[in-house]
Formats: structure tokens, C-alpha cells, sequence
């Protein structure tokens, strides 16, 4: 049952074990769709400032934004849902330290099999996951839009002989592509995943631009917000909600300030031949 999710035990099963869980329908359509009013809009901006958008390979990219210029923002990061997955898996104390989303345009190939950043010594030694991405798809996704591919389980894998730490050797493939699961959500649903968890984009077939916010989740060990740059203006924060603010690693500003992409992801900017 849907209820299910939200307890401890089905969240931690999903995330310790496959790398990944989700709920389906957390949003409505109407929901979703004004998000991918506001995200197509951020990303014609994104394109016209420069490292306003990150290339991840070919005809594909990402782009962090300023959480108030998305109308959703505070019904995503409250929804019941996603602060039980944190609380389970980061504790009481987590902090949202980005938000952007991915763009898979039509032309965007297989990526290389790849973790989001190399594993922390909390992983490593301690056997911990201290960080999660959830993703929210702006349209119904089908087989040949791009889907995202993972390979279940491997948020575990030691990186032995992965490049930077992020990228393993193609002779590991065949052991992905054995655990690979394709993932076609659909408007409303909702994912959480270990970006420790290997995996990759495949190719966009189709005229539709596959739009996918991004929100990620630091455990108070965790040091991503290193490579963000999370900002309100002191308006914005101060209408949010109380419960809210201890939850976010942010800076406080008169005038939102353009973001400095810093998770730029060097070996997916060329994509990989297959």
C-alpha cells in the first residue's frame, strides 16, 4: 500500500537496498504542470547567461535556480513524504542544500555509466548514506524520452579504479546493465535515490524536452552544500514556513545573486559512444 512508504522500515529497505524508492501521485497534475511552466522558463534564462546551464553530454544539461522562482517550491519540500524519507535516512537535523532540474533534449545520448559525486568516508567506512536526491518529472515518460537507468544496489560498490572516484571501468558494465532498471514516472510521482547508486541518462528520441527538478538532501555530516549556492531574498525567507528554516543551508540576500554552477560533472560533458 501507498501508506506503507511512508514508514521507516519501507524507506530504508528502498533506499539501503535498491538505492532508490518513490511515490506515485504525491502531486497533482495542475501541480506539475505550473513546475514546468516555471522550469522552461528558467532554462531559456539559464541559456542566455553564461554557466547559466551545465552541459552533462550532448543536447543535455543542468541547471541549478533560486528555489523562490519555482511555485511549488514549499509544497515540495514539506510534502509528508519527502520529510519522512529525510528524517529516516539523514535524521531530524537534514538540510536542503540545492534545488535545479536536468533537461534531456531531443539528440541526448547514452551518458556513461556514473555517480553523482565520489562516495564520503561516511559511506566508505561507516556503511552510511549522508546525502539524497529526489526528482520530480514534469511529463509522462515514456521508453524512447530518455529515461533514467539505474543500477539497483550499487550505491555500495567500492570505486576501485573509478575514475575521480565517480566513474568505473568499462569492464564493470556488464554488471550494471544486468541490474539496470529503467525508470518512466509519471506526472505526480515522486523519487528518492543514494546519488551514490550508479546510473545514467539514455538517449532522448523524441521532440519532447524531458524536464526533472532536482532536490538535494544533506544528513549534517554531509558537505555538498560546498558546490551550491542555495539564496532568498530576505522577503521570500521570511514567508516561509518556520519549521521550515532549520532545514536549509542558505544565504540570505537583497537581491538574488545569478548561481555559479559549481557540480560541474566533467566526464558526462561529451557523453559516451555506444
Amino acid at each position: 500500500m501507498q501508506e506503507d512508504l511512508f514508514e521507516t522500515a519501507a524507506i530504508m529497505r528502498g533506499i539501503y537496498g535498491d538505492g532508490i524508492t518513490a511515490l506515485r501521485g504525491a502531486f497533482s497534475h495542475s501541480w506539475v504542470d505550473e513546475l514546468r511552466t516555471d522550469i522552461e522558463g528558467l532554462f531559456v534564462d539559464a541559456l542566455q547567461r553564461p554557466g547559466g546551464a551545465v552541459g552533462r553530454g550532448p543536447q543535455r544539461y543542468y541547471v541549478e535556480v533560486h528555489p523562490e522562482r519555482l511555485r511549488g517550491f514549499v509544497e515540495l519540500v514539506t510534502h509528508p513524504w519527502v520529510v519522512a524519507v529525510c528524517r529516516a535516512v539523514l535524521g531530524p537535523d537534514y538540510k536542503i542544500v540545492e534545488i535545479g532540474f536536468d533537461v534531456p533534449l531531443r539528440g541526448a545520448a547514452y551518458q556513461p555509466w556514473h555517480r553523482d559525486f565520489p562516495a564520503p568516508e561516511a559511506t566508505l567506512a561507516g556503511c552510511r548514506l549522508n546525502s539524497l536526491a529526489f526528482n520530480v518529472t514534469t511529463v509522462d515518460v515514456t521508453e524512447d524520452m530518455g529515461p533514467f537507468e539505474i543500477a539497483v544496489g550499487t550505491q555500495w560498490d567500492p570505486p576501485e579504479d573509478f575514475a575521480h572516484g565517480m566513474f568505473p571501468p568499462k569492464a564493470l558494465y556488464p554488471r550494471y546493465e544486468a541490474r539496470a532498471q529503467r525508470k518512466m514516472p509519471q506526472r505526480g510521482d515522486i523519487s528518492a535515490r543514494s546519488a551514490l547508486t550508479i546510473h545514467r541518462g539514455t538517449p532522448n528520441l523524441t521532440e519532447i524536452a524531458r524536464h526533472t527538478l532536482v532536490l538535494g538532501v544533506d544528513a549534517p555530516d554531509a558537505r555538498n552544500a560546498e558546490r551550491h549556492d542555495l539564496q532568498f531574498t530576505t522577503a521570500a525567507y521570511d514567508s516561509l514556513p518556520d519549521s521550515l528554516k532549520p532545514h536549509l543551508t542558505c544565504r540570505v540576500v537583497e537581491r538574488l545573486e545569478p548561481i555559479v554552477q559549481g557540480h560541474t560533472i566533467e566526464g558526462l560533458v561529451m557523453g559516451e559512444a555506444r
